[in-house]
């Protein structure tokens, strides 16, 4: 077997685990996962597993950071042209959908829970939701009152006030309804009039 194989065939064995982890840890909590459970789950031997992660520890936190960097890339990616209008409901729709996705409930309440063993793993994902939700949201609204297109003297504030509107009917929601709660409204039409409000307080 040629290097280059065996690198792709212990790649594909790193990609069942993390597969096979994530759903194991999500429905049965840290604590109820067992790595022999996963290696069951991944068709890989115990030895495998411990090969390529070597605590549960460790295999929970590539779940978390593989998993956040996946749900996140979307939202980083909605830039547009347009007014005002345009460019806010693209992001907040993103956002909503975000937020309504089971796996990222599962994941703010999997972290938020576990919190107390993995401090470290919480402020990185924390940090990180600021960085790819509140980062993104106060660069677009810096953006937009650059241009003109917004009245705003505190762009953190605003961008606070907005992510407000969005985070409650869907994430907040969701995290005492359940992962799979789906909102009484379309998220398009929550969204729409989170950017409403906002506009009729902030546009130029």
């Amino acid at each position: 077997m040629g290097e280059r194989e065996w690198d792709t065939r212990s790649e594909r064995k790193r990609r069942a685990i993390l597969d096979a982890a994530r759903e194991i840890f999500l429905n049965q909590g840290y604590a109820g996962a067992g790595m022999e459970a996963v290696a069951r789950s991944a068709a890989v031997s115990t030895a495998t597993l411990y090969a390529h992660f070597q605590s549960k520890a460790d295999l929970f936190e590539a779940v978390v950071e593989e998993a956040v960097a996946g749900l996140t890339a979307e939202l980083r990616s909605t830039r547009d042209d347009g007014d005002a209008r345009t460019r806010l409901t693209l992001f907040a729709v993103a956002l909503g959908r975000f937020y309504c996705e089971p796996l990222s409930r599962s994941l703010f309440r999997l972290v938020t829970a576990e919190r107390r063993r993995f401090g470290k793993l919480a402020d990185r994902f924390q940090a990180r939701s600021r960085r790819d939700i509140g980062g993104v949201a106060l660069a677009l609204i810096q953006e937009l009152a650059k241009d003109g297109l917004l009245n705003i003297d505190d762009p953190a504030s605003a961008a606070g006030q907005l992510l407000g509107m969005l985070e409650h009917p869907t994430l907040t929601m969701g995290l005492m309804a359940g992962d799979e709660t789906v909102p009484q409204r379309p998220v398009e039409a929550i969204c729409q009039e989170a950017v409403e409000t906002f506009l009729a307080r902030y546009a130029a």
